[in-house]
């Protein structure tokens, strides 16, 4: 595995090992790390900024430290894995692939997120999120489990507003705040968490090195549009 000092080496000669295993060592807020990556792995350690694994076409990419704004954002494929927290607007318009954050997420998390025949966006936070979590939600899976927050409110303000499509699971038993009444809260069932959640959440944690069963233990409720009401109707067949 080759090692590289973003400081010392810059992206442009990172960027020509790509399809390569690397290690990209001293991040402190460069912008734009991973964009557009179809394949190979990159383990980053420190603090990559505002960007990181925009548009990711398939490659994987391990922080080992947080992340700044707009990670994956229009990501379409690959596997964006963050071992601490990420900032507002993660996974924005993402199209396909997984993020997996194990600390928690900023504001606007999973907004616009989108799925498409084959090609399903996934987004798990390990932690809790701040408002507006999948808003615009157009496909795709989101997962927030709060671990370390039981018996607290798992997210901020308005989740799923303007959803039309896709599915927002919390591992909670509390109603959001601020709910639309043009959303639908309902509890999940056994099968459910075995056919959808349980494999995600399992690759989820093999990911960081989780007992999976931490991860699922305690009640799971799903946030859905309502497809009587007007969201899902202006945006969606119905």
């Amino acid at each position: 595995m080759k090692v590289f000092d973003i400081r010392k080496d810059g992206l442009d000669e990172i960027r020509r090992h790509e399809g390569e295993e690397i290690t990209l060592k001293g991040c402190l807020g460069e912008r734009y790390i991973g964009c557009g990556s179809k394949e190979g792995v990159l383990h980053i350690e420190g603090t990559p900024g505002n960007a990181l694994a925009s548009y990711l076409d398939g490659a994987t990419i391990y922080v080992d430290g947080n992340a700044q704004d707009a990670a994956a954002d229009t990501m379409n494929a690959g596997l964006l894995a963050i071992k601490g927290s990420a900032g507002d607007a993660l996974a924005y318009g993402m199209r396909g692939g997984r993020v997996y954050v194990l600390g928690d997420a900023g504001y606007r998390a999973g907004v616009h997120m989108k799925a498409y025949e084959d090609k399903k966006s996934i987004l798990v936070i390990g932690g809790r999120a701040g408002s507006f979590l999948g808003e615009y939600l157009a496909g795709g899976t989101i997962i927030v489990l709060g671990l370390g927050y039981e018996g607290k409110s798992i997210t901020g303000y308005f989740c799923g507003n303007g959803m039309y499509a896709g599915t927002i699971y919390l591992r909670t038993d509390k109603e959001p705040l601020n709910l639309s009444d043009k959303l639908i809260r309902r509890a999940v069932g056994r099968s459910e968490m075995e056919s959808i959640i349980r494999p995600i959440v399992s690759d989820f944690a093999s990911v960081f090195s989780l007992p999976v069963e931490r991860c699922l233990e305690g009640d799971f409720i799903a946030i859905e549009a309502d497809e009587s009401k007007s969201y899902s109707q202006l945006y969606a067949a119905v």
